[in-house]
């Protein structure tokens, strides 16, 4: 596994096939890092009340001992013997996966429960076959052992049978429903496998649901990023990261400047530099107040992330942009030349090029069966080790892009136009129920009625038009469009897109996407790109519909105009409707963009 893909796809509790066998990714507590190569954001940090970040450890064969995993499902099956039982009872030679009776390859289970709380276990084969063929309350004494048989007539779940010695028997038909399992009396036992034995949570009330082993909703990762920005983007700071935590116990302790500056010296922070002792003790000072002001609380963001504080703070910077830029600092963001013959796009206020940006990604949690949502994240997540740990795994990343803001007048003026407002509030109202729904088993039918989603026709307007631009760039500039990134800037007072190429491979350093963001070649980018979405294969149904997407989360939107890779977009390829940008046949002012570019 790449080391983004730890975080993203891999990650602590995710289910991943290693030839003939299944595992399940081991907590953070089993993990072997190396404190050397920690990474370091304190705007993060602080946000997620960690001390730092650890990278991935990427361990050289043939140790292999970097990132630990168990085996999981336990339960296995001959395809010659047909039994079905755990692993260690079939006595596979040790390091392979083969029946101990037959010397035939065994097959992983198909099969797991999860519930909505991050719970993972065995698919409970015996009280499926008793249970649903027993009377309720029936005691099953003797002796069971199970085989898995498939009649091959059809690929339908009723074609696997599951069968008992005792002479029961059942098909999987009709596992997966929503109840199927809590109907039988299976509840949720609150197993943590990735964690290890003897970590179950007792009480668990969610509903247990049948999975594909290999399914997308057995794992759900929750992701945080930052982008760094000045001041913790500056050289000092990176200078001073690594020995941040013994500067601040020494000024905590009110040791005297001469003794912490003897310590700075020694460390080698000012070697090679044009710093001062002073300007380090000022340095960690600053940090010290960032740490110790009100900590913003991970769990209860805003219900669009593109809102929170610490976007905030990084729209600020890049409306701004940098006064001043060291070699070795990690963020630098300028105005492009005006060009008197070729103004903005009109509806564009501004274009800041983003020459150089670094962006931290960690795993904060992960969830499963349903998708990590702003109602319910907070008594969702599942734990990533055993015993509290004050780090993160994170990724870090570089790369360059360009920053754009929408013009505040015309914006006000658009969203107030009828033809948005009811556009944007079939989303909206589909949006309502989808968190509604996912709420129900977390906060009980009577608490869900104050839920209501926040979405706004400028959210579904930046977002929208994020994707059309990186549709179009991806040609201009040569870069897959898996490689380019959305960053959305939306609130009351926001309105912002970053599109970036910041990305752990080579896509990410061609270069070329800053200059997308210089007047002449943006007003050509727009226009090509606002073309481009004005008509799409799929029309007329595709602008015509009026829900598409998963939980019918979009509206004219799909694969064939503007949705992207998944790793380009910040919401799964939901809120999309290119009306927003080009309006529709009836009606053309819902285009904030219907004004001909």
């Amino acid at each position: 596994m790449r080391r983004a893909q730890m975080i993203t796809t891999y990650g602590v509790g995710s289910l991943v096939a290693i030839g003939d066998q299944s595992y399940v990714v081991s907590g953070l507590d089993s993990w072997k890092v190396d404190v050397l190569s920690a990474i370091y954001e304190p705007r993060l940090e602080r946000w997620l009340g960690v001390n730092g970040f650890q990278p991935p450890p990427a361990a050289a064969p043939p140790a292999g001992d970097g990132v630990r995993v168990r085996l999981f499902p336990e339960f296995y099956s001959c395809p010659t013997c047909h039994d079905l039982k755990e692993f260690r009872k079939f006595g596979s030679p040790r390091g392979k996966s083969r029946c101990g009776a037959c010397d035939k390859p065994l097959t992983p289970s198909r099969f797991v429960i999860a519930c909505e709380n991050g719970h993972l276990d065995d698919f409970p084969y015996f009280d499926w076959v008793h249970k649903k063929t027993s009377p309720a309350g029936s005691s099953f004494e003797g002796r069971h052992e199970l085989s898995l048989h498939s009649g091959g007539r059809t690929a339908s779940l009723r074609s696997v049978i599951i069968r008992c010695t005792c002479g029961k028997e059942a098909s999987m038909e009709g596992a997966f429903g929503r109840h199927a399992l809590s109907r039988l009396g299976i509840p949720c036992r609150g197993r943590r496998p990735w964690l290890g034995r003897g970590t179950e949570q007792e009480g668990c009330t969610a509903l247990p649901r049948t999975l594909q082993r290999g399914s997308s909703a057995a794992w759900f990762p929750v992701n945080r990023s930052a982008l760094s920005i000045p001041p913790w983007s500056e050289t000092l700071q990176k200078r001073i990261n690594p020995h941040y935590q013994t500067l601040k116990t020494l000024l905590e302790q009110r040791v005297d400047h001469t003794t912490i500056e003897q310590v700075i010296r020694g460390n080698g922070i000012l070697r090679d530099s044009r710093f001062t002792s002073q300007d380090v003790i000022e340095a960690v000072q600053r940090r010290q107040r960032l740490m110790e002001s009100e900590q913003p609380d991970a769990d209860t963001y805003e219900a669009l992330e593109s809102a929170t504080e610490l976007r905030r703070e990084e729209y600020e910077q890049l409306r701004f942009g940098t006064a001043t830029i060291d070699r070795g600092d990690d963020f630098e963001c300028t105005r492009p030349p005006e060009d008197p013959d070729t103004p903005l796009p009109p509806g564009i206020e501004r274009s800041m090029l983003v020459t150089r940006l670094r962006e931290v990604r960690a795993l904060q949690s992960f969830t499963r069966v349903e998708v990590p949502d702003p109602v319910t994240i907070g008594d969702r997540k599942a734990a990533m080790s055993k015993e509290k740990v004050d780090w993160l795994p994170a990724i870090e990343v570089s790369g360059e892009g360009v920053f754009l803001t929408l013009d505040a007048r015309r914006l006000n003026d658009w969203e107030t136009r009828a033809g948005t407002s009811a556009r944007a509030g079939l989303l909206r109202d589909n949006h309502t129920a989808a968190l509604r729904r996912r709420a129900v088993a977390v906060m009980g039918r009577e608490s869900i009625g104050r839920i209501r989603s926040p979405l706004s026709p400028r959210y579904i307007l930046i977002h929208t038009l994020a994707h059309a631009l990186i549709n179009e760039w991806s040609l201009e500039a040569g870069y897959p469009a898996a490689s380019l990134r959305e960053r959305l800037y939306v609130s009351n007072d926001m309105a912002g897109l970053l599109i970036y190429t910041a990305t752990s491979d080579s896509a990410g350093s061609l270069g070329g996407v800053v200059a997308q963001g210089e007047y002449k070649r943006l007003h050509e980018s727009v226009k090509s790109a606002l073309s481009r979405v004005s008509w799409c294969s799929q029309d007329p149904p595709c602008m015509e519909s009026e829900a598409s997407g998963v939980d019918s989360l979009n509206l004219a939107a799909c694969y064939a105009c503007v949705l992207l890779p998944e790793t380009s977009c910040e919401t799964n390829n939901i809120f999309l409707d290119r009306a927003m940008l080009i309006g529709t046949p009836d009606d053309p002012s819902v285009g904030y963009f219907a004004t001909n570019i």
